[in-house]
C-alpha cells in the first residue's frame, strides 16, 4: 500500500521532530501494510517553508536511516503546498514538488476555514500547465463542510481530493467521519492517506479506515482507493467517476 500524504520528515514542520520519531513512524507504517510513503511537509503555510532542495536532502538521509534500521518502507519526496496566487506559475521552478516527483499530481492545502475566491481559477491554471491538483483533507475545511457544492465544482472541473484515514476512522469525531464517508460516496474524494504526524495523536490508521470503507461501500471501493495511490506514483491517471452533489439534508444530518 502507498501513503501519499505524511509528515514523516524530521524537524521540518509539525510532524516528526527528529530521526528517532521518523523511524518509529516508519515502523508503524509497515504494520499498517504501507510499503511506500510520500513525505509531504507543509510548505508556505505561514509557518513552515520547505523548498524542494531541502526535502530531497532530508528524504535521502531518512531513506538511508530507514535502511540501516531494516525497516521495509521507501520514502518519496513531495509537499503539502498551501494555496497561493502564483502557485501555477511557480510549478515549473525548483521549489515546488509534485507528489513523489513521479508524475503530475500536486497536493494543495486550503486554509482550514475557507476556500479562497481564486481557488477555482488557480486549479484550472494548474491543469493548463499539465499538472493535476489534489485537494488535501477537504473533510476538515469549514467552508466545504457547510457547502459541499464548493468541492463538487472543483472536482467537476478536474481536481481530485484526498480524505484523511484518521477522519474516516473517527479520530476527529463522528461528524467528520460521516462527512468523509459522504464525500467518498458522492465521488468527491479519490485518495485516502494518513496525513500522519506522529505515532500517537496523529497516527496512520490506514488499515482501520479501509475496514470502515469496506463495511460501508464494499471491497471494490477499497481497491479503487488503494489502486489510485499506485496509479499516482506510476504517473498514470487515477480512477475518477462523475461527482455527485451532496444533498442539503445530508449537510443538516452532519452538523
Amino acid at each position: 500500500m502507498i501513503d501519499i500524504h505524511s509528515h514523516i520528515l524530521p524537524g521540518v514542520d509539525d510532524g516528526a521532530p527528529d530521526f528517532t520519531h521518523s523511524i518509529a513512524m516508519a515502523q508503524q507504517a509497515v504494520k499498517e501494510g504501507i510499503k511506500t510513503m510520500i513525505a509531504t511537509p507543509h510548505h508556505l503555510d505561514g509557518k513552515y517553508t520547505n523548498p524542494g532542495r531541502l526535502i530531497r536532502e532530508r528524504v535521502a538521509e531518512l531513506n538511508q536511516r530507514i535502511e540501516e534500521e531494516n525497516v521495509p518502507v521507501k520514502i518519496l519526496s513531495g509537499q503539502e503546498i498551501r494555496i497561493f496566487g502564483e502557485l501555477a506559475d511557480e510549478l515549473s521552478g525548483t521549489e515546488l514538488l509534485t507528489l513523489g516527483e513521479t508524475g503530475p499530481y500536486v497536493l494543495i492545502e486550503l486554509p482550514s476555514s475557507q476556500v479562497p475566491r481564486y481557488t477555482e481559477q488557480l486549479l484550472f491554471d494548474i491543469q493548463l500547465k499539465g499538472y493535476i491538483p489534489v485537494i488535501a483533507h477537504p473533510e476538515r475545511n469549514q467552508e466545504i463542510i457547510e457547502n459541499p457544492g464548493q468541492l463538487y465544482n472543483l472536482v467537476k472541473k478536474g481536481a481530485y481530493s484526498q480524505v484523511t484515514a484518521l477522519s474516516v476512522a473517527g479520530g476527529f469525531g463522528k461528524k467528520i467521519q460521516k462527512f468523509s464517508l459522504s464525500l467518498i460516496e458522492h465521488n468527491l474524494s479519490h485518495f485516502i492517506a494518513s496525513d500522519a504526524h506522529n505515532t500517537r495523536t496523529r497516527p496512520f490508521k490506514m488499515a482501520q479506515a479501509l475496514d470502515v470503507i469496506e463495511k460501508k461501500f464494499g471491497s471494490g471501493m477499497v481497491y479503487q482507493l488503494v489502486e489510485n495511490a499506485e496509479l499516482m506514483v506510476e504517473g498514470s491517471m487515477a480512477y475518477k467517476e462523475d461527482p455527485r452533489k451532496v444533498r442539503q439534508k445530508k449537510i443538516l444530518g452532519i452538523f
